[in-house]
Order: structure tokens, then C-alpha cells, then sequence
């Protein structure tokens, strides 16, 4: 019991330290910065946001066609809702397990297959993330070599991967592991290596993030600052890049650490960079909130039982 209880606590105590110490450096400042605030612009905000998710449902969509599952954009994008909503919860990802035991119910499809939904969907998540980081660098004085790293280093690694789906077909094997492997492989490679994947879920995902980037565009304005697009996105990007790190629930402090820095690095003050961090993260994971709840309600009880059975079965590991 402890073991599973402290696998959700620590992470959940780590998240709320990042951004108690964030804030609490900075009260003084951040009580000056709310006075500044224009609610105005959350109405946009929020609904940027939805429309984003449901750009993430239609991409999903296309994803689990490609992998031979009809599913209704509904349902594809109720599953993307609720394992957000629980990887809010949950550290290590692990809400993402809940798309794959959802799928398995209304569908029948077998694990190995909503794994490799989710990972074409974080593949082309990573990539234009990267990408975006990698075109916005040039027009961002002072950026650190790290920051650069932690751009550049993603792409290399996605690069690799392409690499093993493309020379992985000459592999045969009888061992049972390794062909489960294998297949998930191949469908990966099914369902992203071709021209006509290639160019709809890039672009798709490209508009996805231009939205989310948006989403902070107003939370900049709601706080009446002005600030330079580029180093918006890269705000973005470095934040997002950090919260693939599964270290806490929904990369709950370490997102609003990495964008509160990245907006400091152009010279905005500290309370600002983090209450604007903050108040962005907030927006969205509230909005994902609300979708997993309309979600659980849209197919049923019986998902409850998924997500106890989905947590505890990964818990005993």
C-alpha cells in the first residue's frame, strides 16, 4: 500500500514545492503583477484551448485509422481527455495507460496497437515541438547552449528511431517478446512512414501547437506585457520539452519552471515569467480537466473501473 500511495505522493509533493518556491521567492512582486491582470483575454484563452484538443481528437483519429480502428472522433477524443486528465493525477504518464485499456473495451484492440497509437502521437507531438524550437532559436537573443541541447537533442533521437522502423523488417525472430515488439513496430511504421501520414499528422500537429502557443499569447496579454513572439513559442517549447520527463503529475511545476526561465531569459521579471507560466499551465489543465470529466460521463460508468484497474495493475510495479 505505501509502495503505491508514495509512487503518487513524492511526485505530487516534488510539483507543489517547484511551484511554492517559485511563487514564495516572489510574493511581493507577484501581488504588484496581479494588479496588472486583464480577465478579458481568458475567454479566448479557453477556448484556443478546447479547439486544440479537438484538432488532438481529429489527429488521434486519423492515427487509429491508420492502425485499422474506426473510431468516432467522439470516442477519440474522449479517450485523449481522460488519459490527460489522469496523467494530471498521476505521474509517470501513466494515465496513457487508460487510452489503451479504453480502446480495448470498445474496440477489442489489443494492447500492442493502442501502444503504438501513442506513440505515433507523441512522435509527431515531439517533432513539431522541436521544430518549432529550432526555427524560433535564431530570432531569440541570449538563448544558453543548453536550451539549444535540450531543442536539437529530441529531433536526434526521433531521427534514430526512423532509422530502427526503416531497417527493423529484416529482423525475424521466434522469441514471443520480441515479436510483440516487432509488431508494434511495424505499426508505428504503418501508421507514420508514409507520405500521406506524414504530411496530416504534421501538419495537424503543427496547428495544435500553434494553438497552445496561442493560449499563452493571451495569458502574456491577460497580464498586460509585452513580449515578442519568438520567445513566446520557445517558452513553449522548452516548457513542453521538460514535461516529457514524466518526473511529476502533468509535469505540474516543471513546466512552469522551465517557461518561467525561458521568459526571464528575455529579460521579464521573475514574478511575471512565473505567474504567467503558471496561469497558462493552470488554463490548460483545467480545460483537460473539464474534457476528462464530460468524457467519463460520455461512455459510462464502467471507465471508472478502467482507471482504478489501469493504476493499479502499473502501481504493483
Amino acid at each position: 500500500m505505501w509502495k503505491k500511495l508514495s509512487a503518487i505522493i513524492i511526485p505530487t509533493i516534488i510539483a507543489a514545492g517547484i511551484i511554492a518556491y517559485m511563487l514564495l521567492s516572489v510574493w511581493d512582486q507577484l501581488l504588484v503583477a496581479l494588479q496588472h491582470f486583464v480577465p478579458i483575454y481568458l475567454v479566448p484563452a479557453v477556448l484556443v484551448c478546447f479547439l486544440a484538443w479537438v484538432l488532438r481528437g481529429v489527429r488521434y483519429k486519423g492515427i487509429l485509422e491508420t492502425l485499422e480502428v474506426k473510431a468516432s472522433l467522439a470516442v477519440a477524443t474522449a479517450c485523449i481527455f481522460i488519459s490527460q486528465t489522469a496523467n494530471i493525477i498521476v505521474p509517470a504518464r501513466l494515465g496513457d495507460l487508460v487510452r489503451i485499456f479504453i480502446l480495448n473495451h470498445e474496440y477489442d484492440t489489443p494492447m500492442s496497437t493502442g501502444i503504438s497509437s501513442l506513440v505515433v502521437e507523441r512522435v509527431f507531438d515531439i517533432v513539431m515541438v522541436a521544430l518549432l524550437g529550432v526555427i524560433t532559436i535564431p530570432f531569440v537573443v541570449n538563448v544558453p547552449q543548453w536550451l539549444i541541447l535540450l531543442v536539437v537533442v529530441p529531433l536526434g533521437i526521433i531521427a534514430a528511431l526512423f532509422l530502427v522502423l526503416i531497417a527493423f523488417g529484416k529482423i525475424r525472430t521466434e522469441n514471443h517478446y520480441v515479436l510483440l515488439l516487432l509488431t508494434m513496430l511495424e505499426e508505428i511504421r504503418k501508421a507514420s512512414l508514409n507520405v500521406r501520414s506524414l504530411l496530416q499528422f504534421s501538419f495537424v500537429s503543427m496547428i495544435i501547437w500553434l494553438l497552445d502557443i496561442t493560449v499563452c499569447v493571451f495569458v502574456v496579454l491577460m497580464f498586460d506585457q509585452q513580449v515578442i513572439l519568438p520567445v513566446v513559442i520557445l517558452a513553449i517549447v522548452v516548457g513542453n520539452l521538460v514535461k516529457a520527463v514524466p518526473v511529476t503529475p502533468g509535469g505540474i511545476g516543471t513546466y512552469e519552471a522551465a517557461v518561467g526561465i525561458t521568459f526571464q531569459l528575455s529579460g521579464m521579471e521573475p514574478a511575471l515569467a512565473y505567474i504567467i507560466a503558471v496561469t497558462d499551465h493552470l488554463i490548460k489543465n483545467l480545460a483537460t480537466a473539464a474534457g476528462g470529466v464530460i468524457s467519463i460521463y460520455y461512455f459510462g460508468d464502467w471507465v471508472i473501473s478502467i482507471l482504478k484497474s489501469a493504476f493499479n495493475k502499473e502501481l504493483k510495479v
